[in-house]
């Protein structure tokens, strides 16, 4: 209960109840990083007391160095300084919450020394799952999903003695902000209707995924690599109140469905503490007060991005990489008020459309995918 952590992505949304749950349960921290947020940093450095902090960005860095001088903390920076907080010694467990591709390579360090990843950074896997899934079984590394759809399945399976009785893993999907709209009504809708997530409190880039459902899409991916299951094998429904996180269903025909409140602290906690569950000061699903639990297949017309994901699930190699650099592009474009949004799959459709796919990419053919998908979206901005 007590394992020291590595929190990687410590200032966003996940991050931020990554140290509630430490708080609670006084799990030590040994380092700390983010991207740029000097000041939500810093207050996380006084509290938790990590030996190592790090930002990526190096001028943040250096004002958080000045600022924590009186504190027995080191201050790094970039990406080197990402990949020393994974592979520090004294942490056994390493979260991995940063948002985007910058959290890949740190938590590849991560797995190389055979510590646990509570994974909640969708990219490792959708843009290198073969990879990454082949390195932790040469080292060890243990991964255990953060994501409240893949902790889903992965508590459904505990106790599965032959994963040949695994018939489907069914993802559940809110269906976002938009449900229910055909893609013209979509396609003009603005950076606030967005990012109003009818039951979640996330961060803006994987509140615009759900809007245009990508998240789903991306979990796909991740499904297939984390449980070794082929695209036939996972399927998604639209359950709006998100009180049944995802399903498995065996050859029998018997479905386990994993239920709790919205509330991403269940995941985290359980990914820290696996295989015990310790006590939990939320209050737990009340099944005499929740609404109806309905579903509905996802509408791949009016929301292209599904299907994009889904279809490069099954393509495989750098497709999923394109998909998602394109993808992080476009969205940072959408927030910035640059594109509409519907603009959002165009762009990352003619992204694959553009750049050939590479089968059975090294680390570096992954990386360079994910450059050029994002230079094909920046610049057809410019162009149009």
């Amino acid at each position: 209960m007590k394992n020291t952590i590595t929190l990687l992505g410590s200032t966003g949304s996940i991050g931020r109840q990554t140290l509630d749950v430490c708080r609670q349960l006084e799990i030590p921290v040994a380092a700390l990083a983010a991207h740029h947020s000097v000041d939500l940093l810093e207050k996380q450095i006084r509290e938790f007391h990590p030996t190592l902090a790090v930002l990526y960005d190096i001028d943040a860095a250096m004002e958080l160095a000045r600022r924590v001088s009186d504190l027995p903390v080191r201050v790094a920076y970039g990406m080197e300084g990402l990949i020393e907080a994974a592979s520090l010694s004294e942490s056994g467990t390493v979260v991995a919450a940063m948002v985007g591709m910058v959290g890949l390579q740190p938590t590849l360090a991560a797995i190389r020394q055979g510590k646990r990843i509570a994974l909640a950074n969708k990219e490792t896997l959708v843009c290198a799952g073969e990879l990454v899934m082949a390195e932790a079984r040469r080292s060890g590394a243990e991964i255990v999903p953060v994501d409240s759809e893949h902790s889903a399945i992965f508590q459904c399976l505990q106790g599965c003695r032959d994963r040949g009785e695994v018939r489907r893993l069914i993802l559940t999907c809110s269906g976002g902000p938009f449900y229910g709209l055909s893609r013209e009504e979509v396609y003009g809708k603005t950076r606030e209707e967005a990012l109003r997530h009818p039951n979640w409190a996330m961060g803006a880039k994987i509140t615009i995924d759900c809007a245009t459902l990508m998240n789903k899409g991306l979990e796909f991916i991740e499904a297939m690599r984390l449980f070794h299951v082929p695209p036939e094998q996972v399927s998604v429904v639209i359950h709006r109140q998100s009180i049944i996180h995802s399903m498995v269903e065996f050859r029998d025909g018997a479905v386990l469905a994993q239920m709790g409140t919205p509330d991403m602290r269940l995941p985290i906690r359980y990914a820290l503490t696996y295989p015990a569950r310790a006590q939990s000061p939320a209050e737990p699903l009340d099944l005499l007060t929740c609404p109806p639990l309905t579903f509905a297949p996802p509408d791949t017309e009016a929301f292209p991005s599904l299907k994009l994901a889904m279809d490069c699930a099954r393509t495989g190699g750098t497709s999923c990489a394109i998909l998602n650099g394109a993808n992080e592009a476009a969205v940072g474009l959408f927030l910035e008020g640059k594109i509409a949004f519907g603009k959002i799959p165009e762009l990352v459709a003619l992204a694959l459309d553009r750049i050939p796919v590479q089968l059975n990419p090294g680390l570096e053919d992954i990386l360079e995918a994910d450059r050029a998908a994002r230079k094909i979206v920046c610049d057809s901005r410019t162009a149009g």
